[in-house]
């Protein structure tokens, strides 16, 4: 079943169920500035605003209910969205933005959006500045502290946040320009982040004391491109997907063991070529895998095919083994659980669809798909 936005104007007057009774909301960001032709990341001319998509991920089949005009971008993982603990507001990531000197280009930006999810419709609510490049975010539990991942600089942006402002703190220097810090992930208790650097291919470990935020100096080694990351709801573990060079070699997922001291990669298995997006489910049991699977390459690639792939691997311990596989659209980016961790949203940027699956813990079942207005580039719930 497809379900279609017949214009933003009739979502903008859908009424927003308060998040209490609503259980779980899903919040996709959608670039219109980026388009693939035969494989190559190209800019249309005078492309219509980035939009910003708030799902009732609670409702069976997940639906649509509002939208809202906000920056963002597909460069970077698709961890540019994150979405406060009380689902009051969502904050959303923009690395990228048309030159002002030349239209067929982009350069780095640095905004944050902040949207309210309690308004009726949704709105933006304000902006705020990060780094050159500003990527993967996120929030802590306590939901009063923020993480930026500056791809473009070497650092990340540290915020306080207070119901809808964010309050700059300052930036942790990672390393130079080229470090490419990318995806943040808090743990469970607020006293670890992890930031993923695809640069130079390493997993960093901050420390957290209030909004104290410093380098440990630690860095854990997974991979070629560590990219996308999360952290189990236990805090026990991570999980990585290292997204490679994109020469069609299978690349990989490594598990992260927080418990141990320091914390190291325990465990790496294969799930295909390029993983660019990757969530673990409320429970820390799976770990969705979205594969582009050379979906993204021209035609004439030996390494094309002609679907991405979204792989979900169990999390066992200190283990991961794969447990099931789905087909899914063109240059697909990130993934989203429901709070049962039976339902799970699949980005999927060709299509300008999110294509839901069901799922029973050993098979992965179509469950309808959700067209937005752009090519949806980041999502993000809240934490479980």
């Amino acid at each position: 079943m497809t379900f279609r936005l017949s214009s933003v104007l009739a979502l903008l007057a859908l009424p927003v169920v308060s998040s209490g009774a609503l259980a779980q909301l899903a919040v996709s960001a959608n670039d219109n500035k980026a388009v693939l032709i035969d494989g190559v990341n190209t800019v249309p001319q005078n492309p219509v605003p980035d939009t910003v998509t708030i799902i009732d991920l609670s409702a069976s089949p997940p639906k649509i209910i509002g939208e809202v005009q906000a920056p963002t971008s597909v460069v970077g993982p698709p961890s540019s969205v994150a979405v406060a603990p009380d689902e009051s507001i969502a904050l959303v990531t923009a690395a990228t933005k048309i030159d002002p000197a030349d239209p067929k280009k982009l350069v780095p930006d640095n905004k944050i959006s902040v949207i309210d999810l309690k308004a009726s419709p949704p709105a933006l609510a304000g902006t705020a500045e990060a780094g050159a490049g500003a990527a993967g975010i996120a929030i802590n539990r306590a939901g009063n502290l923020v993480l930026v991942a500056n791809r473009s600089e070497g650092t990340v942006s540290v915020f306080t946040l207070s119901g809808k402002t964010l309050t700059t703190v300052g930036k942790i220097e990672l390393g130079d320009a080229k470090s490419g810090p990318s995806a943040v992930a808090f743990s469970p208790d607020g006293k670890t982040a992890l930031v993923t650097r695809d640069g130079d291919h390493k997993i960093s470990v901050l420390s957290v004391d209030g909004s104290k935020v410093e380098y440990t100096k630690r860095d854990v080694n997974a991979g070629l491109r560590p990219y996308p990351l999360d952290i189990s709801s236990r805090g026990d573990v991570a999980v990585i997907s290292n997204i490679g060079i994109g020469s069609g070699d299978a690349d990989t997922a490594s598990l992260i063991d927080l418990q141990a001291k320091p914390p190291r990669v325990v465990d790496t298995v294969t799930v295909g070529q390029t993983p660019e997006g990757l969530k673990l489910s409320p429970d820390g049991r799976y770990a969705a895998v979205t594969v582009m699977n050379g979906s993204n390459k021209p035609k004439n690639s030996p390494f094309f095919n002609d679907n991405g792939l979204v792989v979900v691997l169990a999390v066992d311990g200190k283990k991961l083994s794969k447990v099931a596989e789905g087909k899914v659209g063109h240059w697909c980016q990130g993934a989203a659980w429901s709070k049962d961790g039976k339902t799970l949203l699949v980005q999927c940027m060709v299509e300008k669809e999110i294509q839901a699956f069901s799922f029973d813990g050993k098979e992965l079942k179509p469950a309808g798909t959700l067209k937005v207005s752009g090519g949806p580039a980041g999502i993000g719930t809240a934490a479980r």
